[in-house]
Parts: structure tokens; sequence; C-alpha cells
């Protein structure tokens, strides 16, 4: 109890104020911000948490931050294990700082760029996913610390470029890796997933991966009045449509590409109804749906195969189309679709892109131009066989913070990190958790963080630090 003593008192009265500033910051993540090396803000955010970490009264601890040119900073803070835990496990301790952008309209009262607390939620984008993770990282450590509870080694490692697929990560690691040397971390805590209740301790057993394109359609050099160019010459959006046929059916949403599918395998089945099973239809999520909207999946367990394995397509974005209200009577020259594949955690992206692309690219209809752009792709995770004393190490944390054991279940999402960590370190351990829980609409409009439950994550991983070997 004093672990989590001191972490509510820290966070009430040192981080709560420097999160609020983190909020108003507009470090959106690269791809989102073309500019973003002149803009600063990225740069700005970096500093402001930078700071703070370098101001606790951690002994030993050496902050830096980080830069390379080109590419977006990171955060590094080196926490020296404690007298006589020097031959403990190494840790590493994963976040990011960038952002995804508004994303929608949010509600009345708030703004994504403005710190609003709600009682136990504090709104604003970036709260959730991920600003809250230094504070998460540090904290754990500094109540460590206080309370003189003993621990190994502990790298904080808080990057600037994971709302884009982690670009610019891999140097950084690499400069990491010589940090710590031979044998490489043999624990790794990454704090941006997710939670399905917020009652307990939740680790994440694997996540999807991703593949973006853009996909162009052109029929036209410049717009032709619809009255005249109409019934000739074919809409780009109809031939777009076409195409997207040939990887998605349009009925079903089953993805047709050989090379982005996989079958869940039995174990992750028998631990989906196991979770349905004390959960019920809540592990889902509520999604804020039209009320006649069907859901896809027969039943429950289907639904949460479908979000953590199977393969699905979502259309981000679209150029070349006006708003309804500027929209006149043109068939417009193109269509180009912003496209965000999932795919399950074993396959290799770079496979499934180049599949994609292929069936994209192949006779385009009508003799159309088609160009596809892959613009990034990001492998999935699929957490290794946990460790006797980790997962003790989970449970008794979550008992003695939440009051319950730890929980398990795959995610949908992708953190392109730690398949890179467990590509570089295979005898590592991983410990992903994070506090996207019901309501916290992490890329959507009013993102919010659970204040008690980022407390309980902090005194949890605080718990585990503490166990490790």
């Amino acid at each position: 109890m004093a672990l989590a003593t001191y972490v509510d008192k820290l966070w009430e009265e040192s981080v709560m104020p420097v999160l609020s500033s983190y909020v108003g910051v507009r470090c959106l993540s690269p791809d989102y911000d073309a500019a973003w090396a002149e803009n600063g803000e990225i740069y700005r955010a970096a500093q402001l948490l930078s700071d703070w970490a370098a101001s606790r009264p951690l002994p030993g601890c050496a902050v830096e931050l980080v830069e390379r040119e080109g590419l977006t900073p990171v955060i590094v803070a080196d926490v020296p294990a404690t007298p006589g835990a020097e031959a403990r496990l190494v840790t590493l301790l994963y976040g990011h700082l960038d952002k995804q952008p508004p994303l929608g309209s949010w509600r009345e009262g708030l703004d994504p760029f403005v710190p609003v607390r709600e009682g136990d939620r504090l709104y604003g984008r970036g709260t959730a996913d991920d600003g809250y993770s230094i504070f998460a990282a540090i904290g754990a450590l500094e109540a460590l610390a206080a309370t003189g509870t003993p621990h190994g080694r502990c790298i904080v490692l808080i990057e600037g470029s994971e709302e884009s697929g982690s670009p610019h990560l891999a140097p950084y690691l690499a400069d990491v890796e010589a940090r710590i040397g031979d044998p490489g971390p043999g624990l790794v805590v990454c704090l941006d997933s997710g939670c399905a209740t917020y009652d307990r301790l939740w680790t994440t057993t694997s996540l999807r991966g991703n593949v973006i394109l853009n996909l162009r359609v052109e029929v036209l050099s410049e717009g032709v009045h619809s009255g005249l160019a109409g019934g000739v010459v074919p809409s780009s959006f109809r031939l777009l449509r076409q195409l997207l046929s040939r990887i998605e059916d349009e009925a079903t949403g089953e993805i047709l590409v050989p090379e982005c599918r996989a079958e869940p395998p039995a174990r992750k089945r028998v631990a989906i109804e196991a979770l349905v099973a004390e959960l019920g239809e809540a592990v889902v999520g509520a999604f804020p749906i039209v009320p006649s909207l069907e859901l896809s999946g027969s039943t429950v367990v289907d639904r949460l195969l479908r979000r953590t394995w199977m393969p699905s397509l979502s259309v981000t974005g679209m150029d070349g189309m006006p708003s309804t209200r500027d929209g006149g009577n043109v068939l417009r020259p193109f269509t180009t679709a912003k496209l965000s594949l999932r795919i399950p955690p074993p396959l290799d992206p770079d496979l499934a892109a180049e599949g994609v692309a292929r069936v994209l690219s192949a006779d385009p209809p009508q003799g159309a131009r088609v160009k596809v752009d892959v613009a990034s792709a990001a492998r999935g995770f699929d957490a290794p066989a946990e460790a006797e004393w980790l997962s003790e190490a989970t449970d008794e944390a979550s008992v003695s913070v939440f009051g319950r054991p730890a929980g398990a279940m795959g995610e949908g999402g992708t953190i392109p990190f730690l398949a890179e960590l467990s590509a570089r370190f295979p005898e590592a351990q991983f410990l992903v958790t994070g506090v996207l829980g019901p309501g916290s609409n992490a890329h959507g409009p009013n993102e919010m963080l659970d204040l008690p439950t980022a407390r309980r994550v902090t005194a949890a991983v605080a718990h585990v630090l503490a166990s490790a070997p």
C-alpha cells in the first residue's frame, strides 16, 4: 500500500499540472504534420516531459533528450539499479509522446488541445495515448525509490513517431541497445496498450500488424462537366470501388488477399472463449453506433476474434473529393483513398503489402491510371510464453493495487516497437499494458484518461519492477 499511497500523491501534486500542459501541445505525429520539424511542437512536448523527468528525485537517474538529424526526438532516462540489485534483469520501459490529429468534432465543452478534468477523467488529445506513459514509468521508479524498494537497472524510452508507425525509432533503438549492452533487456514494459475494464491490470497477448496504402485512380487530366462526360468517361470513384472489391468482400468485410489471411491458433480461441464467459459482450467494447447498425460477427467470440486476429480494411481518408457544399456538377479527374489494412499478428507485413499492391495494380479497370503507394508496413506482435515469475508478479501487482487478479487479451491495434524489440531481444519477457479502456476513445473525439486507472497502472508497474529477478 505504501507504493500506491506515494503514487496517488505524486499524480495529484506533480503529474497533473505537467500532463495538463502537455495536452495543450499540438505535437502531431509526422504523418499528420509534414512541417513537424519547423513547427517544433514535438520538440516542445519532448522538452516539457524530459524536464519533468529530470526534476524527479531518482538517485543516479540520467535523463537525456536525444535528437538525430531529420528524426523526431526521443527521451531516454537511465535509472541505475539500487545497491545490491545490480545483477537483476535490465528493464526497458516504453511509451510515446506524439499525437493523432483531432479527428472529428469534440462534444461541447471539450477541445482536443485544452485539458478538461471532469471528476476522475482528464479529457484531451494524447492523455491516454500516450502522454501518461512517461509519468507512469518514472512515477513507478520514483515510488520504489521513495519506499526503499530495490529494483534492477531500468531504461525509459519515450519516442516521437509511433502514431506514424515508428519510422524514426530504429536508430534510437540501436543507441539504446548499445547502452544496455549484452545480453539486453530481460523485461520490456510497454505502456501503450489497452484494458478491457478498469477493475484490474490488463496485459496484451497479441496485436495485429498494419499496412497503410494510398490508392489513386485517375481518369482525366482535369474535371469535366458531368452532363457532358457522365456516362461516357468512367467515374474514378466507381473504378476505385471496383478495385477495393478485389481485396475486400463488400458484403462481409472478408479480406480476399491470401497474403493477408491467417487462421487464429486454437489457443487463442480457447482464451477468448474463457474471457467472453467471464465478461460477456462488454469485452468487445461499446461503440457509438447508430441504433439500427448490425455488428459483424455472429457471436461475441467471433467479434473478438475479428478484432484481435482477423484482417480488416478501413478507408481512413480521401483526396479528390470536395465537400458536399462545394461539390458541383463535375466529373472529378481522380479519387485517392487512404487504406488501413490490419493483418494477423504473425504475418509478414511486407509480403501482405506486396500482395495487396499486386492485386490492385493488375489490369486497371477500363484502362484507368492506377497508382498504389505503400506508406508503411508494420509487423504485429504475438507475446512469447510468459515466465512464471512474471505471471506471478503481474497477478500479485493487480491484486495489490486493483484488488483483482490480472486479465489478459489480444488487441486489434498495432505497436511497431514491440515487433522490433522482440526481434532484437528474442529472450526478453514482455509486459504490455495500458489505460485505453472503455470510453477512452484514443484516435477519436473526446479522448480521455481514467485517472484512477493511470495511478493504479503506475503502482502495478512498480510492483512488477520490484519483483523482477
